[in-house]
């Protein structure tokens, strides 16, 4: 946009003008956001946007001239006191987080996503296969096969049915051919 539009912007801009101060706006945002972001530690990028800066200036200038009367008379005094209200009110969004970021540490990529946590659909499948387990399991079994699922050993599932380790394990590798075999 030109300086002399900007200029006949501005003019409509001080008498109140609702469309001047959204047209102005457009103008000066991305070379407001630019000063942000030249000046933004990536550190800071999690704590405010450039966007919330300008917006935040932006606010207070649309104030100042209704409630102040505040008065420009070319486009570039109104960019030079942007550019200047911008870089003091990144220096307090700045000053606000800077202990926020000295306290935060990044997470490791173990954090994330724990390994002993299935998905949702992991869920589904092992009921799926539970409940077909379940089925082609005689009555009698049931029980060595909900020890099992509970996460005992052989030794252990053996000593709370009464059975010998060696029929445990065979009764497990029958059930697993019956469950390969099942479509």
């Amino acid at each position: 946009m030109s300086i002399d539009a900007l200029d006949n912007l501005l003019d409509k801009l001080c008498t109140g003008d609702d469309a001047a101060a959204e047209e102005v706006f457009r103008a000066y945002e991305p070379y407001l956001r630019v000063i942000v972001r030249r000046m933004l530690p990536p550190p800071m990028r999690s704590k405010f946007d450039s966007v919330d800066v300008v917006q935040s200036v932006w606010a207070d200038v649309l104030r100042g001239f209704r409630e102040g009367g505040w008065r420009f008379s070319t486009s570039v005094q109104l960019r030079a006191f942007l550019v200047k209200a911008t870089r003091n009110r990144f220096i307090d969004r700045a000053r606000q987080n800077r202990a926020a970021v000295q306290r935060q540490q990044p997470l490791s990529d173990e954090a994330l996503i724990p390994d002993d946590v299935d998905t949702p659909g992991e869920l589904v499948q092992a009921e799926e296969l539970w409940d077909r387990m379940v089925t082609l399991c005689p009555p009698a079994h049931r029980e060595l096969l909900q020890l099992k699922r509970q996460g005992c050993s052989l030794a252990e599932i053996a000593e709370r049915t009464g059975l010998h380790p060696s029929s445990v394990r065979r009764i497990l590798y029958d059930l697993a051919r019956r469950l390969a075999a099942d479509p």
